[in-house]
């Protein structure tokens, strides 16, 4: 997966994987506050061009270590990273049940959000 830089965009939603100037693949997202700070990965998506090249796995760990650094957990409603954080325990945390019920609460009443 050479030539792949990782961009997050915070104001957009966006977690992006770029080849060169194209967007490869992208995790969109929100940061939930209440009741606790946290980012929520709603979906993952790599363009046909790039699957198979480790994408959205550099994706997920990059969530993963921003929430690090920043000190803020995950809560992935997204399918692709709940099952990345479960190969992946030692990097990806499990999530507070709370965060996660206040994360799909969040969801449902955005529905045009993702």
């Amino acid at each position: 997966m050479s030539d792949i830089t990782i961009r997050d965009d915070r104001a957009g939603g966006r977690l992006e994987a770029y080849a060169g100037d194209e967007v490869a693949g992208r995790i969109a997202y929100f940061v939930l506050e209440s009741p606790g700070r946290a980012l929520v990965p709603v979906h993952t998506v790599v363009e046909p061009a790039h699957e198979g090249k480790g994408i959205a796995g550099s994706l997920a760990r990059e969530l993963y270590a921003i929430s690090e650094r920043e000190g803020v957990p995950v809560a992935p409603l997204c399918p692709y990273v709940i099952s990345w954080a479960e190969r992946h325990p030692d990097v990806a945390p499990v999530a507070d049940p709370a965060l996660l019920d206040a994360a799909k609460a969040w969801l449902a009443a955005h529905p045009d959000r993702f």
